[in-house]
């Protein structure tokens, strides 16, 4: 069965769950980045404008490990929402029992409660059974509207599913899907895709699911040393996975059997320490000079020829930035690809992660089309793996 959208569901004198994604940061008490709750707002006033009862919201911050961390609390959020709805939130002091179902069943008609975290109780990263019967025990229907949890099988994205019987996604998550799809189904082209970051380990499987759509894969970041060891190029003590040296030779060769553009660096800036002010050097790639140094962001050759690139593409998806761009010194590279991302008139998608905080680093954000809120959500989907959050969805 198909997913159901919260756009075709009767929700009249429901009471409705709603599963967020404020796993936001908080500083001195107070939400120092209100974007994910924001990302929220069109859901839960659709939900509101639809006649709801009560909307309940769930929503995890955090890796309390299963017991109440008071520095991880919601009650912050909840403050911080109310001012963003401009209507009072209900704080729900727990997310299951007596007092949790005392706080939806006296709340208002048409009013907002925001349940404690979710993650203090163990059975919600256990997907346990009796955790989400608990939570059903609140409400009637239940959307799904927090694509970066979308990937865990966690009791209130995957087990609430299946206990309730009107269930549908949220605007946000249909966003998401629509967009990312697009990627693996019919992207204008030229597609280019700009992978990033520390960990090729993490990019494997969308490199491999992607290398067949895309025309050009451009590659920098930590990431980029797996691949330029594999080559032969001297890389000092740069991160290197060597276990993942077959991976990388692998998709070397399955580009060439592509005609794929595989495109990585030509020279990159080094330096003996990872911290401010460290002597930096820009080398190529094939100069022994870097001794035992390591690289830390594309050099500007590379910016350039990166840049270059993008001029003529149609469809751009990135994750990962270019080095250690929370430092100065190795911010160049980062910030250059994102202004040039955001300066194509093309389609461009932001795979989530560090690559929101690049763009927001580089003021360029309100010119990408769509920036996901989920960074792992995004790459498995984008990887060809199902995701639990959702496949329940279809299955319900």
């Amino acid at each position: 069965m198909a997913k159901r959208s919260v756009n075709q569901l009767d929700l009249k004198g429901q009471r409705v769950f709603i599963r967020v994604d404020f796993n936001v940061p908080i500083n001195a008490g107070e939400v120092a980045d209100d974007t994910r709750l924001r990302a929220a707002l069109p859901t839960i006033r659709l939900v509101l404008k639809k006649g709801a009862a009560v909307v309940v919201l769930g929503s995890h911050l955090g890796r309390p490990k299963g017991r109440p961390v008071p520095e991880m609390s919601l009650k912050p959020v909840a403050t911080c929402l109310a001012t963003l709805l401009e209507q009072p939130v209900i704080f729900a002091k727990d997310c299951i029992g007596d007092s949790a179902k005392r706080t939806v069943e006296e709340a208002p008609q048409n009013s907002v409660v925001l349940l404690e975290n979710l993650r203090f109780h163990r059975g919600e990263e256990q997907n346990d059974p009796d955790f989400a019967k608990r939570l059903a025990t609140l409400v009637d229907a239940y959307i799904n509207d927090a694509f970066g949890v979308a990937h865990r099988a966690h009791a209130s994205v995957e087990a609430l599913v299946h206990l309730l019987p009107v269930v549908g996604v949220g605007l946000l998550i249909e966003r998401e899907l629509s967009y990312l799809s697009q990627l693996l189904n019919n992207p204008a082209r030229p597609f280019v895709t700009i992978l990033g970051g520390a960990k090729v380990s993490d990019k494997i499987e969308i490199i491999q699911n992607l290398l067949p759509l895309v025309d050009r894969l451009l590659i920098g970041g930590a990431m980029a040393y797996t691949f330029l060891k594999e080559m032969g190029y001297p890389v000092g003590r740069s991160l290197v996975e060597n276990d993942k040296l077959v991976a990388t030779r692998n998709i070397i060769a399955s580009a060439k059997k592509h005609e794929l553009a595989l495109m990585l660096p030509v020279d990159h800036v080094v330096a003996a320490k990872m911290e401010a002010g460290s002597p930096t050097e820009t080398l190529g790639i094939d100069d022994p000079r870097i001794g035992e140094r390591l690289g830390l962001d594309i050099g500007p050759r590379t910016v350039n020829i990166y840049c270059d690139t993008l001029t003529d593409v149609q469809t751009v998806f990135w994750n990962g930035p270019m080095g250690v761009f929370e430092l100065e010194a190795f911010a160049q590279g980062t910030l250059a690809v994102a202004k040039a991302v955001a300066n194509m008139s093309g389609t461009s998608i932001i795979g989530g992660g560090d690559s929101i905080a690049a763009v927001n680093k580089a003021a360029v954000a309100p010119h990408i089309t769509h920036i996901s809120t989920g960074g792992g959500a995004s790459l498995e989907f984008l990887g060809g793996r199902t995701l639990p959050g959702i496949a329940a969805l279809s299955e319900a």
